[in-house]
């Protein structure tokens, strides 16, 4: 059952409160580990992940706020769906913790070249993201089949199936290094595996219930990286 839609002013509120609920997280997350506001790493990294969000969010809130409510759905109705999650969030906590630990105790050092090439790839993992949803306006954070949903095969989509977890992948691989810690590659590396076990389970039900899916499967041949997997 499609619930009901929010209002604009709604949707907006519960996008504001959700978008100052992740900063106050998040820096708690990467501030108090390193002991130190001092982390110019933590706060080019917060800019990058927080300042794409915030223009998008306003973006789809004026042009679309049907994708916007969409993108803040976060209750998963498949089981294995909320197992992936479970694994997903316990890889993304250890992803953000252990840099600030990092840091405060000299584990390891990345040179600042790379801190920045890292964040490059960030922006190109959003760039990503936005053209991803440009191309594909079903693109729900949960798994799902939607009223009237159409197979996209345009844009990112003529590539791989699941443009936008290669859109994660970029901007979550590459956090690590952003946030000058070696170790927290780790955690980093997994969330890939944990993306590509969702995908498994996605694809079939979108084999099942969204008419041409498996027609385009059968044009569009790799799932996450082309020419890989």
């Amino acid at each position: 059952m499609t619930p009901r839609p929010l209002s604009r002013t709604a949707l907006a509120t519960m996008t504001a409160a959700r978008f100052l609920a992740a900063i106050i997280i998040v820096g708690c997350m990467l501030f108090l580990p390193a002991g130190s506001l001092g982390y110019w790493e933590a706060w080019v990294y917060m800019g990058l992940l927080f300042v794409p969000v915030a223009t998008i969010g306003v973006v789809l809130l004026i042009k679309d706020p049907d994708l916007l409510e969409r993108r803040m759905r976060t209750r998963e109705r498949e089981a294995p769906q909320r197992k992936v999650i479970a694994v997903s969030s316990l890889l993304l906590l250890a992803l953000l913790l252990i840099p600030g630990f990092d840091r405060r105790y000299s584990w390891s050092t990345v040179p600042p070249s790379l801190v920045v090439l890292a964040d490059i790839l960030i922006l190109l993992g959003y760039l990503l993201f936005v053209l991803t949803i440009r191309e594909n306006r079903f693109a729900s954070r949960v798994v799902e089949v939607q009223e009237d949903q159409v197979v996209v095969s345009t844009g990112p989509y003529a590539l791989v199936r699941h443009p936008m977890y290669l859109a994660v992948s970029l901007i979550f691989t590459f956090t690590s290094l952003a946030l000058g810690s070696y170790w927290a590659l780790i955690p980093a590396l997994l969330l890939p595996v944990a993306l590509a076990a969702r995908i498994g389970n996605e694809e079939q039900l979108l084999r099942r219930d969204l008419p041409g899916y498996e027609e385009y499967c059968q044009k569009v041949k790799y799932r996450l990286l082309p020419l890989i997997w």
